[in-house]
């Protein structure tokens, strides 16, 4: 378990490269640095395909037919989605195959993120049998991101093969129908191209829907053109081709704006793709998932949620891609939806943190949007703060607009100590926090000083406006708001805590990067002079004016232990302050929500209390994951079932503080456990068994050098050897940790001493069976 008391190295050669990456990752996309293959100390996969072994396990199917979004199949590439499902009214006469795209948003800012910048419907098909639908058999292959199957009816069977190709953006269909079903037919229905918003909330004035889509043929290829109020389209392209006994559908969607250029881009899409066969066009969209999934490895003993984690890892490459838009709350799997567009104060946050465990920064899209729209976070910094401030709304379109700043249209990022519009001032040095694992996880200088430094320079800025000294000598902020409690307080800790963390990363950030910043004596004094966190009996407050003291389903108040961890448990008393705080926090039920119990899940690992992180994530599989393993508020969100793949991260490793810690938090039940390529801090990838409650082994890969300290679990004395089986210097560092001088490119294996076990990489056995996921017989 991970306690506190192991020395660990100073924050500043925790944060120093030994060799930079030249900036490649954000560059190139490409897979990472891994062992050479002259290691003999390394882990290899069994004699079988461990990956196929896994995936194939994880597959989700379907025995019964879905009736929504949350029970079926889904299918993306971050850009174009499909969610599969009967369709309403009609279950036994038509499937539904949605049609949503993460690019296609209307463009009138004058009526805000949630309205005129809102991501827009576009439309979905019918897949229509002749009889009527008696039953079906349906597979969603993880591993080749397909789905396969049979849907029978009372005039035959339509065996069906579908997939959205992950390089031409093309959802394609096959079909092979028997004689009874030849005259199967597909419809398409576009969307009313209007805000989803509008469905629960009242419209601004003067807001309007855009005008109907335009179906034509053109010359064989049919378009359904979307025009645009604000200027620009979307257009839909498909056409069907006939080949044998199969009918394949070929579907693309394009978007433009201001010109009108979607139309020729659809129909070339089409045209391109529909020469190709469906199984010519399936295999470079295989190799590319196949490819994947291999970049990290993770088996437990528990089969429920193994499925649910590969799951998790089909999902987040099936949303998101680092030059896609950031995702939003549902992914691209737009349906209707209160929350139609990107939101920042927390469901970002959540969405992108699995990529650095799994070993997965070709997603990265925040680091990266960050980057390329920071001129618009200034824009949304109020007028008086924007030479030397930034700021991100609580929610943007994928260019990080907001547009107007009122509650009807969105949220902007208010001003502390005024309201309205809601000061909620913290939500970019948040997710600036994300480019910093980024960061951390690659030890890529580029990100450091192209990105993260000069961003959350300028966010912290804008706190340093209003931050004031108080009659007892400490600094104080005027009241701001901590999502979504309600209320403005003094001395909030979602800021204070967001302000602590992003002063000290400054400093230390600017030291490594040979920065004489003229404002490092001010981030001093924040640190020496800030107030201490608000708390009471209770354990944290909301902030100074604020207790905690109602049912809340975010974690706003707790940042500083996680995901910040600046606030640990090093001492008795902090452990206890955590320990008080997180049971108050979930006490309340009520208002608790899925993402409660991932929070929860993730500061127990931090304590190294694995039953209670385990029970958690119990809590949650049980009451809020639906059977395709997605999630729902008062409409679709798919934060929840990710930050849950972190969780598990939590309990499997945690790297924070300089000290890469091993199996920190697993419950007894998960006696056996394999980890692969798992990337932590420092840019390492890790490798690591558990085998009847002990660690076997951990294996570590330096890819730039940095600083390593590992809290390895193993009982006893250890031997430390490199990649030729030599023996590697090592210093041991108490409480079950070594320190180890790795180069960029050399490795580390850790045993007891004497053992030479087995570094085979293979699946471990369940510790029992369960159902898969989807909806099975029951």
């Amino acid at each position: 378990m991970s306690s506190p008391s192991a020395p660990e190295p100073s924050r500043r050669a925790v944060l120093a490269t030994g060799s930079a990456l030249g900036g490649t990752l954000l560059a190139s996309g490409l897979p990472l640095t891994q062992a050479t293959a002259a290691d003999r100390t390394e882990a290899t996969p069994s004699a079988g395909d461990p990956w196929r072994t896994v995936l194939d396990d994880a597959d989700l199917v379907w025995q019964r037919m879905p009736t929504a979004w949350y029970e079926g199949p889904f299918l993306g590439n971050g850009f174009l989605g499909s969610g599969i499902y009967a369709e309403p009214g009609a279950a036994s006469t038509a499937v539904r195959f949605n049609i949503q795209h993460s690019e296609v948003q209307d463009h009138r800012p004058e009526f805000g993120s949630l309205f005129g910048l809102a991501r827009l419907p576009i439309g979905y098909f019918t897949l229509e049998p002749v009889g009527a639908i008696t039953g079906l058999d349906w597979r969603l292959s993880l591993r080749d991101a397909e789905l396969t199957g049979t849907l029978t009816t009372d005039k035959g069977t339509l065996a069906l093969r579908a997939l959205i190709h992950n390089d031409r953006s093309v959802l394609a269909v096959e079909v092979t129908a028997s004689e009874g079903e030849r005259g199967f037919w597909w419809v398409f229905h576009p969307a009313d191209a209007i805000s989803p918003r509008a469905a629960f909330k009242p419209l601004p004035d003067g807001y309007q829907g855009n005008p109907p889509a335009q179906v034509a043929d053109h010359d064989g290829i049919t378009a359904a053109v979307q025009p645009l109020l604000a200027g620009g389209q979307h257009v839909t392209a498909w056409q069907e081709r006939t080949r044998g006994r199969t009918r394949t559908l070929y579907a693309h969607v394009a978007h433009s704006y201001p010109r009108s250029t979607a139309l020729g881009r659809a129909l070339t899409a089409v045209r391109r793709t529909a020469q190709l066969p469906y199984s010519a066009l399936a295999v470079d969209h295989r190799a590319w998932w196949h490819a994947y999934y291999r970049k990290s490895f993770l088996s437990l003993p528990d089969a429920r949620i193994q499925r649910f984690y590969w799951i998790q890892l089909y999902k987040t490459a099936s949303a998101a891609r680092r030059d896609a838009p950031v995702m939003a709350t549902s992914g691209p799997w737009l349906e209707p939806t209160p929350w139609p567009n990107t939101w920042w104060n927390l469901n970002a946050q959540l969405e992108y943190w699995l990529i650095h465990g799994s070993n997965h920064l070709e997603l990265d899209a925040i680091t990266r949007a960050l980057s390329e729209f920071r001129d618009n976070l200034a824009q949304e910094t109020p007028t008086p703060y924007r030479a030397d401030s930034l700021g991100i709304p609580r929610t943007t379109d994928p260019h990080l607009v907001n547009g107007a700043a009122s509650t009807l249209m969105g949220y902007g990022v208010g001003v502390p100590g005024q309201d309205p519009p809601t000061p909620e001032v913290g939500n970019l040095t948040w997710a600036l926090h994300n480019v910093w694992l980024s960061y951390r996880h690659t030890m890529d200088r580029s990100i450091l000083q192209d990105v993260l430094f000069p961003l959350l320079r300028k966010a912290i800025n804008y706190y340093l406006h209003f931050l004031e000294p108080g009659p007892d000598g400490k600094l104080h902020l005027p009241a701001t708001f901590s999502p979504e409690y309600g209320g403005d307080s003094r001395d909030c800790n979602y800021d204070l805590m967001l302000l602590s963390w992003g002063c000290r990363t400054l400093l230390d950030s600017a030291e490594l990067l040979g920065i004489d910043d003229p404002l490092a004596p001010r981030w001093r004094e924040v640190l020496a002079k800030r107030v201490p966190y608000p708390t009471d009996a209770n354990g944290f407050m909301i902030g100074a004016d604020i207790p905690f003291a109602k049912s809340h389903r975010h974690y706003s108040h707790l940042l500083a232990v996680y995901p910040l961890y600046e606030v640990t448990g090093r001492t008795p008393d902090e452990r206890a302050l955590i320990e008080r705080s997180l049971a108050h926090w979930v006490g309340f039920e009520g208002a608790l929500q899925g993402y409660t119990f991932t929070g929860a899940a993730s500061m127990s690992a931090l304590l190294g209390k694995g039953e209670d992180a385990l029970e958690y994530l119990g809590e949650l599989m049980t009451r809020f994951i639906q059977p395709n393993t997605m999630y729902q508020e008062s409409g679709p969100v798919i934060e929840t079932p990710l930050s849950a793949a972190q969780s598990l991260h939590d309990m499997v490793c945690q790297s924070w503080g300089g000290v890469i810690r091993v199996f920190p938090a697993l419950p007894a039940a998960w006696a056996d456990l394999v980890v692969h390529d798992f990337r932590t801090q420092g840019a390492f990838l890790l490798g690591a068994r558990r085998e009847n409650g002990a660690t076997r082994w951990v294996r570590l890969v330096s890819e730039a050098g940095a600083p390593c300290v590992v809290r390895h679990g193993i009982a006893g004395p250890v031997d430390v050897r490199d990649g030729r089986g030599r023996p590697l210097p090592h210093t041991d560092v108490g409480d079950g940790a070594v320190q180890v001088a790795l180069r960029k490119g050399e490795s580390a294996l850790i045993t007891a001493k004497g053992d030479r076990p087995d570094l085979t990489v293979a699946p471990v056995r369940p510790n029992e069976d369960a159902p898969p996921w989807g909806l099975p017989r029951i």
